[in-house]
This record gives C-alpha cells, sequence and structure tokens, in this order.
C-alpha cells in the first residue's frame, strides 16, 4: 500500500509511515495531503491530534473542506530535541514547528530564547543549517539525517507525549465492527440550549463520546461546527440518526485502531 504524508523526510508522520509501508509519497503540507487523496485515490496518514497540544488544525480543516473518510487511527509517542551546530552558549534563537513548540513549551521557556515558527521541522532543520547561532526542535531521526548534533534529549513537556494520527481515503471504510465513529455537526446557529439538544441523543442512548472539539465554520463570528468522535456501542447508530434528524451531520467513517494506544 502506498500512503500519501507530510514532508520532507525526517517529519513525525513519514516516520509513521515507514512504520506502515515503504512506498510513501511526501508532499509539502497536510492540505496538499487531502487533496492528492482526492486526486490519486491512494490513502493518506495525517496527524489529527496531540496528547500535550491538541488538536493540529491543517487536519482539521481539511477534514471539513475536503469529501474523504477516516478508514484508521495510529498512536505514535513523539520525542524531541534540541539540536544545533552550535554550542548552547551561543545560541540566540530556535526554529520550531509551532506544534513542536507547544509540545516543549516549558523547556524553550526556560532557556529564554526567541522562537521561529517553520511549516515543518524538516524546515527547522534546513533553517538551522542557514543561520550560525541557531538551534532546531527536531526528532532523532530528523537531528541524524540532517548531520545536527543534539544538545538535549526528550525535552517535551511530557514524556508521554502522544500525537493521533488518522489514516484517510476517498472511499468509506467497510469495517464490519468500528471501534469508533467520527462526524461533523453544524447546526448553522447559537442559541441557548445548543449544546443540550446535540448531546442528549448520546447520553439517552448509552454512547460514550471519546472527543467533542469546537472550530469556526468560517461563515462568521460566533458560528461554529463540532467535531465529534464517538464509541461505536450501545445505541450509536440510533443516536447518530437522531442527531442528522435536527442538524446537518457530516459522516467522516467508522474505523478502527491499528496497533496500540499507549494511553490504555
Amino acid at each position: 500500500m502506498t500512503l500519501i504524508t507530510l514532508g520532507p523526510e525526517g517529519t513525525f508522520s513519514h516516520d509513521l509511515a515507514l512504520m506502515i509501508d515503504t512506498e510513501i509519497n511526501l508532499v509539502p503540507t497536510i492540505g496538499r495531503v487531502f487533496s492528492k487523496v482526492l486526486m490519486t485515490g491512494i490513502p493518506g496518514l495525517v496527524p489529527l491530534e496531540n496528547s500535550e497540544a491538541g488538536c493540529v488544525i491543517a487536519t482539521m480543516d481539511g477534514l471539513m473542506q475536503y469529501s474523504v473518510f477516516i478508514s484508521e487511527e495510529r498512536y505514535l509517542k513523539i520525542h524531541h530535541m534540541l539540536a544545533s551546530d552550535s554550542s548552547l552558549d551561543r545560541i540566540s534563537v530556535i526554529f520550531a514547528h509551532p506544534q513542536s513548540h507547544d509540545q516543549c513549551s516549558k523547556y524553550i521557556d526556560e532557556l529564554g530564547f526567541p522562537v521561529i515558527h517553520t511549516e515543518s521541522n524538516a524546515a527547522s532543520a534546513l533553517a538551522q543549517k542557514k543561520r550560525p547561532g541557531s538551534a532546531a526542535i527536531l526528532s532523532q531521526t530528523l537531528a541524524d539525517s540532517s548531520g545536527i548534533p543534539v544538545l538535549k534529549r526528550n525535552i517535551e513537556n511530557n514524556q508521554d507525549n502522544i500525537t493521533r494520527f488518522i489514516v484517510i481515503r476517498k472511499e468509506p471504510s467497510m469495517e464490519n465492527n468500528p471501534e469508533k465513529c467520527s462526524i461533523i455537526v453544524d447546526p448553522g446557529e447559537n442559541r441557548a440550549g445548543l449544546l443540550y439538544d446535540l448531546l442528549s441523543p448520546f447520553k439517552e442512548t448509552g454512547v460514550n463520546l471519546t472527543r467533542i472539539e469546537s472550530r469556526p465554520s468560517k461563515r462568521c463570528m460566533g458560528n461554529y461546527v463540532f467535531f465529534i468522535d464517538l464509541q461505536c456501542e450501545g445505541a450509536w447508530k440510533e443516536a447518530v440518526d437522531r442527531i442528522c434528524a435536527i442538524t446537518r451531520v457530516k459522516h467522516l467513517g467508522c474505523y478502527h485502531l491499528t496497533g496500540d494506544n499507549p494511553c490504555r
């Protein structure tokens, strides 16, 4: 199986993709992963959320914008390194992807150096190589492949730092016994009792929600959509049908976890 994922080589997405398959198609942005999945029919691998920094906004926006489906989820433990060609006493700036910055914020704050955000960890490595007196937050794999010495290992705020990835496809999964289902609820309004009305069917049918998160609808200020992950247990189909009867729902697919969940 070929996978489309975020490049260049050395991103955590690329590291996980290599654990799944050896045929990897790297693209420069998460948005490009979504568009190429639709163009080619090849599945894509994207990060969805991190246990420390929360949701990956580019992936959330892609799920809203593109007609793709989640077919499985995977988890990857994330460790970050501070790497530089210079010694620590000569560093004046750090290059970091925003998610990497958030996941290592405590250590970075202690150092007190300004941070310049980049598009990817690989971009951070490239920027560090071009600017003397700088450092980058990288994976061990990327530091090794880039030839940048590691000054400090495992600088993440939480040693149980985990990122949840999803595999997206052009067609929905035909999984017979899915573990989880994801939907986007778009009520198109803001009124008293709205969330109560949206969540009551899950409570009344005994369905556990594993995640609920709001994002701007991009139509106007104060108008939101809700991302909901639910366990496929109890009368979950009935609950989803009841939601569909009262508001707009985008089905993102029902799927299973491949591999282990380190949080369990």
